[in-house]
């Protein structure tokens, strides 16, 4: 029975990492042209490089925030990997990369968002290695900048951080997918009306999942930072999350 049970626990390993075709929005494997699959990933080097650095200067001047790094990595991982049933027969995810965006900055992010992609496509085939550089520019680089963006402009209206992280969050989101169905468009021109046409033919796939989703992951994002600001305080205070709401 010892037995059966073992290989039975091991089958199931196997099958976890057995890869599987992703229609998620991650685009897929191979899916791109070779030229637009180079072009977004030159286009993610800039990024990156400041990331790294900032990344560096972050834990040389506040070595106590790696925890809080790695929570938002896990974080972005664990959402953008839960693929959702679409009604249009394809499927919609969360990215979870606002919380990371406002705790340490969008260049931060871009490089926590590209690792996060890399495991994925490595691991879960969500995604795809050829495909990565686009990967990472709609998700780990425009994502992260549209939710700083809103972040910071709702914080100086006068705004309460929960309505900041929540509108950041969502709305981040939302521009990982607007920017996904750009690259699909620019790369399969629709025969009739063009890119814009196709832009539209790939935004709507996805726009009545990923609306709700949008909206739940910025509820979810608001509880995972009111949990931050009762445990870790002081980690907030040297990031200038919470001196940002004193003001």
């Amino acid at each position: 029975m010892k037995s059966i049970f073992s290989k039975l626990f091991y089958f199931g390993i196997v099958l976890l990492f057995v890869p599987k075709p992703a229609y998620a929005m991650h685009i897929m494997e191979g899916f791109l042209p070779v030229k637009w699959a180079i072009f977004w990933f030159a286009l993610c080097l800039p990024f990156l490089v400041i990331g790294l650095r900032k990344i560096k200067n972050t834990f040389k001047d506040h070595p106590e925030s790696k925890m809080l790094l790695g929570l938002s990595g896990a974080f972005a991982f664990v959402l953008s990997a839960l693929k959702i049933p679409s009604v249009t027969g394809s499927c919609s995810h969360p990215t979870g990369v606002g919380l990371g965006t406002i705790l340490f900055g969008p260049f931060v992010m871009s490089v926590m968002g590209s690792i996060v992609l890399l495991f994925q496509a490595l691991l879960l085939a969500h995604g795809g290695l050829t495909t990565l550089g686009a990967n990472i520019f709609s998700m780990a680089i425009v994502g992260p900048f549209i939710a700083y963006g809103i972040y910071k402009s709702t914080i100086k209206l006068g705004a309460s951080i929960s309505v900041a992280v929540f509108l950041a969050a969502m709305l981040g989101d939302l521009g990982t997918y607007v920017m996904t169905s750009i690259q699909l468009a620019l790369a399969f021109p629709s025969e009739v009306g063009g890119t814009f046409a196709s832009f539209q033919k790939f935004g709507s796939i996805f726009a009545l999942t990923q609306v709700p989703l949008a909206v739940s992951e910025g509820i979810l994002t608001v509880i995972v930072m009111n949990f931050l600001q009762k445990y870790n305080v002081r980690e907030l205070m040297n990031l200038n999350i919470l001196k940002v709401k004193e003001n």
